[in-house]
């Protein structure tokens, strides 16, 4: 819900708190998020496309997107196996901080 309503990937929200609810190991909680972003985005997309007066989603943009995320969750995958899970977590902390950070510096 809160992915919907904030405009950003589901994984903001389903990361950390599949790691502090659930004490799912990092790794887990990254994989088990993108498997989760599949279907909220099946369901997500008729609700923008069919919204009165005219859809919300630019396909041409849509499409960059999408190869995007595909290219970057295959890389991300690989090398997910090679970072210890501590410091993947230090980074995953960092990474939310400095989005929070621009949320709400810029906007």
């Amino acid at each position: 819900m809160l992915g919907g309503l904030l405009g950003v990937g589901g994984g903001f929200v389903l990361v950390p708190l599949q790691v502090l609810w659930t004490n799912t190991p990092q790794r887990n909680a990254n994989a088990n998020s993108l498997v989760a972003i599949v279907p909220i985005a099946v369901a997500a997309l008729p609700i923008y496309y069919f919204r009165k007066g005219s859809p919300q989603i630019d396909f041409h943009v849509a499409l960059f997107l999408v190869i995007g995320s595909v290219v970057g969750a295959y890389v991300g995958a690989r090398l997910l196996s090679r970072i210890p899970d501590r410091q993947l977590k230090v980074a995953v902390a960092i990474l939310l901080g400095v989005a929070g950070l621009k949320e709400l510096l810029f906007p």
